[in-house]
């Protein structure tokens, strides 16, 4: 476990690259539906349990948020997809965010792509995957809540899922994790660690 993690710190919330820190270093973005445990996951890898907001209702992250590892490297978490009850114009406004900060963030080095084990692969999930291929980006799939099923049930989900995923042209990782159990952690933090180059 690379302990440089629980040193993140939150830096700023912007709402469009405008107003983003600087676009220098290395970013990591975390994305994914807005139930997935984004978060969670976050919290957990940083050991910090409020670094990250968790609410109930999903869909609160509404802008790009920045935490700093250190001088040279930050993570990045998105806007929550699909579920928060908001009108379709605030939805367009966050997508169009995203892409934004997708296509034109020069230090965005790797993507983690969090997904509900027991509801992986979304129309999102995809686009995202569609995504990291055209542009060329390392991407990592956190299944997480892996708590929720059985040991069996979580470990046929993975390999149904890397089946499905044999056939993209570009690096895709995936794991188990779950922020409740801890478990995955030292995972992620080896993927982490080779896309920051520590």
């Amino acid at each position: 476990m690379n302990p440089i993690y629980h040193r993140a710190r939150f830096v700023a919330s912007a709402t469009n690259l405008a107003n983003a820190p600087a676009d220098e270093g290395l970013e990591i973005a975390f994305a994914g539906r807005s139930n997935a445990g984004k978060s969670s996951a976050i919290n957990a890898l940083t050991g910090q349990n409020s670094l990250a907001r968790i609410s109930k209702t999903p869909g609160r992250t509404q802008l790009l948020n920045f935490f700093e590892i250190d001088a040279e490297r930050k993570f990045v978490d998105l806007p929550g997809y699909g579920y928060a009850k908001v009108p379709v114009a605030m939805k367009q406004k966050w997508q169009k965010m995203m892409e934004t900060y997708l296509h034109e963030r020069k230090a965005l080095c790797g993507i983690v792509l969090v997904m509900d084990v027991r509801h992986p692969l979304t129309e999102f999930d995809w686009q995202m995957v569609q995504w990291c291929e055209h542009s060329g980006l390392p991407l990592h799939i956190l299944l997480t809540k892996a708590d929720k099923l059985k040991y069996g049930a979580a470990k046929n989900t993975l390999l149904k899922v890397q089946r499905e995923l044999s056939e993209a042209s570009i690096v895709i990782t995936l794991q188990l994790f779950s922020a409740l159990k801890k478990s995955g952690i030292d995972d992620i933090h080896q993927v982490l660690d080779e896309w920051f180059g520590f």
